[in-house]
């Protein structure tokens, strides 16, 4: 496991954008695969992103297909989500999820989870 700290939340308007960070403990992190999840108040967290432990492959929700991008710097421990044109259903706590596993594409295949940061998006 290693331990997980978001930032980069806030309140923005529709259409803006927005980039989460996500810093990892450890020396395995360049071999871990790595997700952004989300959990909208009243709803079950939902897989939003991932990328594999190389940053060779990613997959996308196709609710954020075309207007999110998930990256990561393995030097610096850093994985990252560029949010574009965001909508308001975009509301929810974004937290980060590291995978012991090169890729995975299932919740239940991560095992380090952070705290999450809170993105608001206004109509």
């Amino acid at each position: 496991q290693v331990q997980l700290a978001e930032s980069g939340g806030g309140l923005v308007q529709t259409g803006d954008s927005l980039r989460l960070s996500c810093g990892a403990s450890g020396r395995t992190f360049s071999n871990r695969g790595m997700a952004w999840f989300r959990q909208a108040p009243g709803k079950d967290r939902v897989l939003v992103a991932t990328i594999s432990a190389r940053g060779i492959s990613t997959s996308y929700a196709d609710s954020v297909k075309g207007r999110f991008t998930i990256s990561r710097d393995n030097a610096k421990n850093l994985v990252y989500i560029q949010m574009n044109s965001l909508e308001p259903e975009d509301t929810a706590v974004y937290l980060c999820a590291s995978s012991a596993l090169a890729w995975a594409q299932r919740e239940g295949h991560y095992d380090s989870w952070g705290q999450g940061t809170q993105v608001t998006v206004s109509s």
